[in-house]
């Protein structure tokens, strides 16, 4: 039998982070009104995600270093099937729970421990794949490539909850199961045409090669910034499927189509942002500046959501931090890979992923705490507080790029 054909290594990992993204933002639109069909509190939906970033926050360094140890390829494929497994598992729980077998307190924890495991699995794929692209990339061409992964994300936002909105109208947990078919999919296409990037004569990665990287003071300032912006997108995020149901007065079904369709705009003007601005920009604005300015774009996006009250004005709120993230996220990365050596890549990108595992972690709690106790609107005036701080911090550190390490001057 003739092996499978090798295509383009960077277009088959797009693809990969595209199709695996598509089925991760299928749920977007979904999860705030399937929770509220379960008799959960948004509180008690927040969870879901704080648990599965709380593992990704866990084993994003650890899948990030093995990937340097055993090869990017098997970390990947097991990634994505660890993905697949997980989100079935939540589907079947999430159905019995619609249909009265499961309920309660039962159901939230087999629920929340379902995301654990999807957690702690899954967080071998992001890392991973931004090492693969690093070790397919010269440093002249980081920012851009890792634009690449940025504009697979964004593409699978566009298209995710356009699908999960589409398909909820057969069901809520119909969309999980089909990320779950999507997961083993792209596990297949990524065993079968994916070649290892990482070669045999590559040197071994350091022992304790995360503390040093954690030393040079301007990586652990991109890492804040990381956690922190990431902090503030998903609390959005989190919240955002809650305030136009209650703004809009929709119900549960139709929530999950308007966020699907305004969901989709916010990921296509990402995406075209990461796909085609982030490359002649890179070339003529440093990464530092990219940071500021993607912080000032979603900042302002954020302040803007109180203030929307129609599916028009919500909506240009979103397509204003979809552009300011688009910038934002891929600069952060190119930072990161060109303050790091070549045998630090994996390293350094599970420090990356650990750090957005973070924010997705703490961001739910205080959003969806804040939406219920505060306001509507509290979430985003946090958010928007928080991108404000971030970029006075940036301004005061001044980072600077060195050929392996950052330093702030």
């Amino acid at each position: 039998m003739n092996a499978p054909k090798r295509g383009n290594p960077k277009i088959i990992l797009f693809l990969t982070i595209f199709v695996a993204m598509l089925g991760l933002s299928v749920l977007f639109p979904v999860i705030a009104p399937l929770g509220r069909q379960l008799g959960l509190s948004e509180s008690q939906i927040g969870w879901f995600s704080t648990t599965y970033s709380l593992a990704q926050f866990i084993f994003s360094p650890i899948w990030g270093t093995r990937s340097e140890r055993v090869g990017r390829k098997p970390v990947l494929v097991l990634g994505l099937v660890g993905f697949a497994i997980s989100f079935g598992l939540f589907g079947v729980l999430a159905l019995l729970g619609q249909q009265g077998v499961l309920t309660g307190t039962l159901l939230f924890v087999l629920l929340v421990v379902s995301r654990l495991i999807g957690g702690m699995l899954s967080s071998a794929t992001l890392p991973t794949a931004q090492a693969m692209m690093a070790d397919l990339s010269s440093k002249q061409d980081r920012a851009a490539a890792m634009g690449l992964i940025g504009a697979a994300f964004g593409l699978g936002v566009v298209f995710g909850p356009a699908i999960g909105g589409m398909l909820s109208g057969f069901g809520l947990t119909v969309p999980i199961f089909f990320s779950a078919a999507l997961g083993l999919a792209i596990a297949l296409l990524a065993q079968l045409t994916l070649h290892e990037t990482r070669g045999a004569d590559a040197a071994p990665a350091p022992r304790g090669q995360r503390r040093a990287l954690l030393r040079q003071n301007g990586i652990a300032l991109f890492l804040a910034v990381s956690a922190l912006y990431t902090l503030a997108s998903v609390g959005m995020e989190q919240t955002i499927a809650f305030y136009v149901q209650d703004t809009l007065r929709l119900d549960p079904t139709r929530t999950a189509a308007t966020v699907g369709g305004m969901l989709a705009i916010f990921g296509f003007l990402a995406a075209a942002v990461q796909g085609g601005a982030i490359r002649p920009l890179s070339k003529r604005v440093s990464p530092i500046a990219l940071i500021v300015i993607g912080l000032i774009v979603m900042a302002l996006g954020m302040f803007l959501i109180p203030l929307s009250r129609s599916y028009w004005t919500i909506t240009a709120s979103l397509a204003v931090i979809g552009i300011g993230s688009a910038i934002l996220g891929p600069s952060l990365s190119a930072a990161l890979s060109l303050s790091a050596g070549s045998e630090q890549q994996g390293a350094v990108a599970g420090l990356n992923s650990s750090a957005l595992a973070l924010g997705r972690m703490s961001g739910p709690l205080i959003s969806t705490g804040l939406y219920q106790t505060v306001g509507h609107g509290a979430p985003y005036l946090l958010s928007g507080a928080v991108l404000a701080l971030l970029l006075v911090w940036m301004l005061l550190a001044r980072p600077q790029i060195g050929t392996h390490g950052a330093t702030v001057s």
